[in-house]
C-alpha cells in the first residue's frame, strides 16, 4: 500500500548549532539554493505523498511561507506545537491526530536531515509495515540513536545510550513508516508520556517502548552506502555542504 501522508517534526529551535541559531529553523537551512524543507516535499511528492502535516513550533511563520512556495503539488497542513523549546514527545502528540487520521500507511520524519531521495524511495517501498532505516557506517557514542539487532534482523533496543545486550547496531536516520495501528499505538504512548508529566522526553524514547513491547512487529531497511547527515552541529553542516550534498546532485545528473 502506499503512504497515505507523511508528518514532518520541525518545530525545535537548534540550539547546538551555536551561531546558527539566529537564523531560520533548521528545516529552512538551505544546501545547493534549497532548503532542506523544499528538499522534504520535492522528495515526498517524488515517492506519490500528497499529504503531509508539518509539526511547527519554532518561527513557524517561516515555515509557512517557505511551504506555500515549494511547489508541492499536494496539501500542506501545519500544527503547532507552542510548548517547542520542551521535549519533541510534546511534537509527536500534536502530530498524532495527523498520524492516526492518515488512512493508510504514514511516514513521520525529521526536518533536519540532508538525504539522497533513494533514501525516502527504500522507506515509502518497504515491506516492512513498520519500519525504520538503519545505517551500518557511522561513528559510534552518545548522540547517534541507535538501533540494536540480535541475529540477522531481531530489533532489540532503539536509543542513544544503549545497555541492552545486541549482537550489531547501525544508527537511525530519523525516518520511519508506520501502519495506521502502530501510528494509533504511538501517539497513544506520546500523549501517555505529557499526562505522566514527562514532557522532557525525545520522541524516540516513545518508539523505543512500543519496540521493547513488540519487537516483531517492527523491520529495518539497511541503507548503508546511501549519503544522509542529520543537522545538529556546525560540523554537520560543514559535511552537509562539502561531502553529502555533492554526492547526491552527481546521483540526479
Amino acid at each position: 500500500m502506499s503512504v497515505a501522508r507523511a508528518c514532518i517534526l520541525a518545530a525545535g529551535v537548534g540550539k547546538r548549532l551555536g551561531d546558527l541559531q539566529a537564523k531560520p529553523p533548521k528545516a529552512l537551512l538551505e544546501f545547493g539554493g534549497r532548503s532542506l524543507l523544499s528538499r522534504h516535499l520535492g522528495n515526498l511528492a517524488g515517492i506519490g505523498v500528497n499529504s503531509v502535516v508539518i509539526g511547527t513550533g519554532y518561527r513557524a511563520d517561516d515555515l509557512r511561507v517557505e511551504a506555500a512556495r515549494a511547489g508541492f503539488p499536494g496539501k500542506i497542513d501545519f500544527v503547532h506545537n507552542p510548548d517547542f523549546e520542551e521535549g519533541s514527545v510534546i511534537t509527536m502528540a500534536v502530530l498524532g491526530d495527523a498520524m492516526v487520521s492518515a488512512g493508510g500507511p504514514v511516514i513521520l520524519m525529521d526536518a533536519d536531515v540532508l538525504y539522497d531521495p533513494r533514501l525516502m524511495a527504500r522507506l515509502a517501498n518497504s515491506a516492512h509495515a513498520n519500519c525504520l532505516l538503519l545505517d551500518r557506517n557511522f561513528e559510534d557514542g552518545d548522540e547517534p540513536v541507535k538501533i540494536c539487532v540480535r541475529g540477522a534482523a531481531d530489533l532489540v533496543d532503539f536509543r542513544k545510550i544503549v545497555e541492552t545486550p545486541y549482537d550489531w547496531c547501525g544508527e537511525s536516520v530519523g525516518f520511519f513508516r508506520w501502519s495506521p495501528d502502530m501510528a494509533q499505538n504511538l501517539t497513544d504512548r506520546a500523549k501517555s508520556y505529557i499526562a505522566r508529566g514527562d514532557r522532557e522526553a525525545p520522541y524516540e524514547e516513545v518508539i523505543r517502548d512500543a519496540i521493547l513491547a513488540t519487537p516483531a512487529a517492527f523491520g529495518f531497511e539497511d541503507i548503508t552506502g546511501t549519503p544522509w547527515v542529520e543537522i545538529d552541529f556546525p560540523e554537520d553542516v560543514r559535511r552537509a555542504e562539502t561531502e553529502v550534498l555533492p554526492v547526491i546532485e552527481s546521483g540526479l545528473r
